[in-house]
């Protein structure tokens, strides 16, 4: 390790990740030229970081972000959310345009059952916003790749919401309908999204499932230490109520 290297922590997928003065240094993997490309496409897009290339190593280079991340703050509050959706809904225009390389390769760990051909980030948390006064970024793009519209926002959404298994919807409701209205979603969506939010939702829990049985990582561990304990029961939560967030959003 270099002397100025800096490990970071709380990244999932990625191997060792450090920080070297303005910069983050990650492994490269077999879907790194297709984030690369990604980024590059998106670049003057403020809420998604420079990439910078390879280092000595190999490494895929990205600009460090500095910031609070949203998950250490309190809950986004309702103005915030609408700014959110907004800025969600910019990245999704942005990536309207972009032609992957031939021989790109993905890595999502969740699909879209629709095979959408959206190229989205598809971990869109608060554990990968960073707020810097009004400059918001999304970090962590390991698994961009095909998706859909509703399918991102609806990770988004339980996020950001945030749907927790003891969640009130009388207050979830109009927080879910800042972020929808923020993204400036039409009325078809508006009446699909909740079934999105809850199967992207259900997703996570079976792929932390998987992982326990298969010893797959890094959702083995991630199961070992709990948090399968809350996607099980939130996806449950949102489902319970799907009838109210369509309510909501009408």
């Amino acid at each position: 390790m270099e002397l100025d290297e800096e490990v970071l922590t709380g990244g999932n997928v990625s191997g060792e990740v450090v920080r070297i003065g303005r910069t983050v240094r990650k492994p490269a993997t077999p879907s790194t030229a297709g984030v690369e490309a990604v980024l590059e496409h998106l670049a003057g897009f403020p809420a998604s970081p420079r990439t910078l290339g390879r280092d000595g190593q190999g490494r895929h280079v990205v600009e460090y972000i500095p910031g609070r991340l949203a998950d250490t703050s309190p809950p986004l509050t309702p103005t915030e959310l609408h700014k959110l959706g907004g800025l969600i809904r910019e990245l999704h225009d942005a990536m309207e345009d972009f032609q992957p390389p031939d021989d790109v390769v993905w890595n999502v760990p969740i699909p879209d059952p629709a095979e959408g051909t959206l190229i989205c980030h598809h971990d869109l948390a608060p554990w990968n916003l960073v707020r810097d006064g009004e400059r918001w970024v999304f970090i962590d793009w390991d698994g961009a790749g095909p998706g859909s519209r509703l399918w991102d926002l609806g990770y988004a959404a339980h996020g950001f919401v945030p749907f927790l298994p003891a969640g009130d919807p009388a207050v979830d409701a109009p927080r879910l309908r800042a972020l929808v209205d923020g993204y400036g979603l039409d009325a078809a969506g508006r009446r699909e999204l909740p079934a999105q939010i809850a199967a992207h939702t259900r997703g996570m829990f079976d792929l932390l499932r998987r992982g326990h049985q298969s010893g797959e990582q890094p959702w083995a561990r991630l199961y070992s230490e709990g948090h399968a304990a809350h996607w099980g029961p939130a996806a449950e939560y949102i489902e319970r109520h799907h009838d109210e967030w369509v309510a909501a959003l009408s």
